[in-house]
């Protein structure tokens, strides 16, 4: 019998991170985690229907003129490619085939996954914990409050710690970066907040390394409120910020 010849996980891949307020996309170098152009954006449709968000993704693909795989994240968990909830999303899209859906508007291959796990993905194998082993928990504080954990570097999927109740109140309802923006909070004011939801998760999980992702992460924002912070793990800003879904979606679309 003929040895099979095994296909090899291609360089670069599209992946695009599907947000509460915007649509955006890169082709992306899966051995080193760059970006191999610029980003491409666009609002997110309003609603946030299955079908208005799929349209948006094709048109991101066509912007690329792409023909391989595709990586694609949702604000939602994921299980087998079927979105089982609905984040600051439409709640159309609970019982949704993602990867169906998206695969027959754009004509690719799509494979999708939790934009939190996304962003932890690309943290753990390119940035802040970049060869660390123990437990690690990447936390995105954005529209809404996402995580991601992983045990010596494999991914345990669909934490959603955001959703944890918190003193009778919805974590991500307490912490996210959005309720800071929207309660025009000072950094050190909500940089209290962030304490209880690290606490709490240190209380319950016992982490190594705690991530802090999102766009509070750039290095501009993180001075203003990173240093008032304290943890018994490693506290670190995630490195890639807001490119981190884009790129763990292309990475876990490589060979998935």
């Amino acid at each position: 019998m003929a040895n099979k010849i095994k296909k090899k996980a291609p360089k670069i891949v599209l992946g695009i991170d599907i947000g509460g307020t915007g649509i955006k996309g890169a082709l992306v170098n899966v051995q080193d985690g760059t970006l191999a152009n610029d980003r491409f954006r666009i609002p997110t449709p309003q609603p946030a229907t299955p079908e208005a968000v799929a349209a948006t993704v094709g048109e991101i693909a066509a912007h690329f003129k792409w023909s391989g795989r595709l990586g694609c994240t949702l604000p939602a968990r994921v299980r087998r490619g079927v979105a089982e909830t609905a984040t600051n999303i439409d709640e159309a899209w609970i019982g949704t085939n993602v990867q169906k859906l998206i695969g027959k508007q754009t004509g690719l291959r799509c494979y999708t996954l939790n934009d939190a796990d996304a962003a932890g993905i690309a943290e753990v194998r390119f940035g802040a914990g970049k060869g660390k082993s123990g437990t690690i928990i990447v936390l995105t504080f954005g529209t809404g409050l996402g995580s991601a954990l992983f045990v010596d570097g494999d991914l345990v999927p669909n934490t959603e710690l955001g959703q944890m109740l918190w003193q009778g109140e919805i974590v991500e309802n307490w912490s996210a970066n959005s309720v800071r923006e929207q309660e025009e909070m000072p950094w050190d004011v909500w940089a209290r907040r962030v304490q209880d939801t690290l606490d709490y998760v240190e209380t319950v999980f016992a982490p190594d390394m705690l991530i802090v992702g999102g766009g509070v992460s750039r290095q501009k924002r993180w001075v203003e409120y990173g240093h008032l912070l304290k943890t018994k793990a490693k506290l670190r800003p995630a490195a890639l910020t807001n490119e981190a879904g884009i790129v763990g979606a292309a990475w876990y679309a490589r060979k998935a």
